[in-house]
């Protein structure tokens, strides 16, 4: 196995895969080496419709060899630990690789369990989560056996990948148990600290949860999850709250589990004080070491956690890359776009998208915190094929 790549990219999702395309395209040439120890590729924004009887899961997976960039070398293995004032990384068996530049995107890291019990009982007792390939079914099983009681749905207090997908599975069950005349108490439990953090959006939001009666509780999260007698304890966070404690009971339970960046990244010189890789937010160049760059879930950067912000981040990534290895000024620059497509219920769907301050920026001329049908079709239909078509392929 070669030892040393010019450009070595951490990570094969949808970030490491997308920018290596990318760069290909630019300059076929390249001497590109992708790290990612998977054998499947997901299209996880789907997982969400899996959930609410929409979408086949088998739909979601590939393999992994099928999305890698013709060009590119793919080393499957996981990334050990970094040497950043080297230029060399250590894989998962010891060995050793160098790079000139360095492109890290491994994703987010999903910490199941740092909630007592959850494993023991997720997939069985009523427990599910849109949050695994293998789960996410359970949870269309879970919304159909549902036949009354309550129905919890949770937002962990960290950040992760699409902060919307907790509400969203909650709203299609509501909009499920009404048009089924299922009598079921719908209940967020959520680690933040409003509903939406846009609020042109969260106005709209306001009212579907008003609408499907939805009770909301903030300032929480989820402790301890006991399967057999169906009861899930809370507990407060935040000054105000945190000697608060909750057991309650639950018809079914949907779980958002904590996320954090992956320990080899937490641990690495690459980390910031919070643990993501450490990169300026708007060209996505380390802030130490300037052959670094870093996108997606993982990077420090202050938006929400979605393939749409990838999409966005990766040509400032190419541009920049390409302008380093050049010797030139870093002119590309990331603004902080993220979008979430926001399932109200079936057959609609809210279209956020903002950037860093917050602010909508839109991209069809029409108001998108309506609900509406067509954007729901763009969802389920149009953003799949986009996905392994275009944007996976480098093309957008």
């Amino acid at each position: 196995m070669k030892t040393h790549h010019t450009i070595t990219i951490v990570g094969g999702g949808n970030a490491g895969i997308s920018i290596a395309a990318q760069l290909l395209r630019k300059n076929s040439s390249l001497d590109i080496a992708i790290i990612d120890g998977a054998k499947k590729h997901y299209y996880q924004p789907a997982w969400t419709l899996v959930g609410g009887g929409e979408f086949n899961i088998e739909d979601t997976e590939r393999d992994e060899s099928t999305v890698i960039p013709e060009g590119a070398t793919w080393i499957q293995q996981m990334v050990k630990e970094f040497q950043p004032e080297t230029n060399t990384l250590t894989l998962a068996d010891g060995t050793e690789l160098g790079y000139d530049y360095l492109i890290v995107a491994p994703g987010i890291q999903l910490n199941w369990g740092d909630i007592k019990g959850l494993k023991e009982t997720l997939g069985k007792n009523g427990v599910c989560s849109n949050y695994s390939f293998e789960t996410a079914p359970y949870t269309w099983e879970c919304i159909q056996n549902t036949k009354g009681g309550k129905a919890l749905f949770t937002n962990p207090h960290t950040p992760i990948k699409c902060g919307g997908a907790p509400q969203k599975i909650m709203y299609l069950a509501a909009d499920y148990f009404r048009k089924h005349q299922i009598k079921s108490q719908v209940e967020l439990w959520s680690g933040g600290t409003r509903v939406f953090g846009v609020e042109k959006y969260e106005n709209t939001l306001k009212q579907v949860i008003q609408k499907y009666d939805i009770h909301t509780q903030f300032f929480v999260k989820l402790d301890e999850v006991d399967g057999p007698n169906k009861k899930a304890k809370f507990i407060g966070i935040g000054e105000a709250n945190k000697d608060q404690s909750y057991w309650i009971e639950f018809d079914m339970l949907h779980v958002t589990p904590p996320q954090s960046a992956p320990d080899f990244i937490k641990n690495s010189p690459l980390a910031n004080a919070a643990g993501w890789v450490d990169v300026d937010k708007h060209t996505l160049q380390h802030t130490r070491y300037k052959n670094i760059f870093g996108a997606g879930d993982a990077s420090s950067l202050p938006t929400s956690r979605t393939g749409a912000a990838v999409r966005k981040q990766a040509p400032v990534v190419v541009g920049n890359l390409l302008a380093a290895m050049r010797g030139k000024t870093l002119t590309e620059s990331y603004s902080g776009y993220s979008s979430c497509p926001i399932i109200t219920g079936y057959d609609k769907l809210v279209l956020a998208e903002f950037d860093y301050t917050n602010q909508p920026v839109e991209t069809f001329p029409f108001d998108q915190s309506k609900e509406r049908w067509s954007m729901f079709q763009m969802k389920k239909y149009l953003l799949p094929y986009l996905y392994w078509n275009q944007i996976l392929p480098g093309r957008m």
